[in-house]
């Protein structure tokens, strides 16, 4: 894992490649709306791809974690399948699902009966490198989302040039980014974390507590400000010793936001153990989100190795997969 950590930026421009040469068709119908499906670590690119293109994006962009897709989906969505086994069993009802509405569908997956389902039905689909566990590979998923909404012109934005950008500012920042994500770590060891980030953040928080489940081997949670503001905000009543909070921080950010960070901390700052700010660097969105999510990625490994816990076996899940198997 620490070296699929490492390796981040050279996925990222082998997945622009990837991009660049995927062979897209057009809609016959003209799209009125989106729908990613994926779960985990082939999901979670969609919740962040959906939140970083809300300012530009013509048509309204979701996703869903399930079995099942929304009532509104027919002839005009997307539908972007992406499961990087072409096996998760809940996308692949979801992309049957999409096939009986007469859905453009597309895919994005490494293998498996998306791949085979796509290829005998003539349905796009691009596909990534396979053999590593999902959560490895966002780089992947995440920049053929950009590729795909871009083609059919959902997006506007300098998307590549931006995520070329981003490779650059990883690779020189990543010195600089293991040794805080060190210093982070020892901060959390012990600890539970709870984890806050401003509105169209959330998927950059939900990557981080995800790969703080799967690679550290801790529980955590998140929630979003302002939100949290009207609810989990009145839970901070005791001092807990065993919480430690992150602030995934823009100075660019709203500045009524930016205001309600200043007050939630000195609020908390009374019962958690410690909070800890972590603020992005890039001149774009994706440059930030791309730098948030690789500092994530090394927070989880370095306290992963604090640990002392294998950060590869998913043994749980793999149990979970075999017992639904049966039925």
């Amino acid at each position: 894992m620490k070296t699929l950590v490492a390796n981040f930026s050279k996925q990222l421009t082998e997945a622009i490649a990837i991009g660049k040469n995927a062979k897209l068709s057009a809609s016959q119908n003209k799209i009125s709306n989106v729908l990613i499906c994926g779960l985990g670590g082939s999901g979670i690119g969609g919740s962040v791809v959906a939140e970083l293109v809300v300012g530009n994006a013509n048509v309204p962009i979701n996703v869903t974690k399930g079995y099942f897709i929304p009532s509104y989906v027919n002839e005009n969505t997307l539908v972007i399948i992406s499961s990087y086994s072409g096996n998760t069993e809940e996308t692949l009802n979801c992309m049957n699902l999409a096939i009986a509405k007469n859905a453009k569908i597309v895919g994005i997956t490494s293998g498996g009966k998306v791949l085979e389902m796509s290829k005998a039905k003539g349905f796009d689909h691009i596909v990534v490198p396979g053999g590593m566990p999902p959560r490895s590979c966002l780089g992947y998923s995440l920049t053929q989302l950009f590729f795909v909404l871009g083609f059919h012109k959902i997006i506007n934005t300098n998307y590549e040039s931006e995520l070329e950008a981003a490779v650059k500012l990883i690779d020189s920042e990543e010195n600089n980014i293991i040794a805080e994500a060190t210093t982070i770590a020892e901060k959390l060891k012990g600890k539970i974390p709870v984890i806050y980030a401003t509105t169209y953040n959330e998927g950059i928080a939900i990557r981080f507590r995800q790969q703080l489940n799967e690679n550290s081997k801790i529980l955590c949670w998140h929630h979003i400000v302002p939100e949290m503001n009207h609810n989990e905000l009145v839970g901070w009543t005791e001092k807990n010793d065993n919480l430690s909070v992150l602030f995934f921080l823009d100075k660019d950010d709203y500045s009524r936001n930016i205001a309600r960070v200043d007050i939630n901390k000195e609020i908390i700052k009374k019962y958690a153990s410690g909070i800890t700010e972590i603020y992005s660097k890039g001149n774009s969105i994706i440059e930030k989100a791309i730098y948030f999510i690789h500092l994530g990625d090394w927070i989880s490994v370095a306290l992963g190795e604090l640990r002392g816990v294998d950060l590869m076996e998913v043994n749980v899940i793999n149990h979970l997969k075999s017992k639904l198997s049966e039925l």
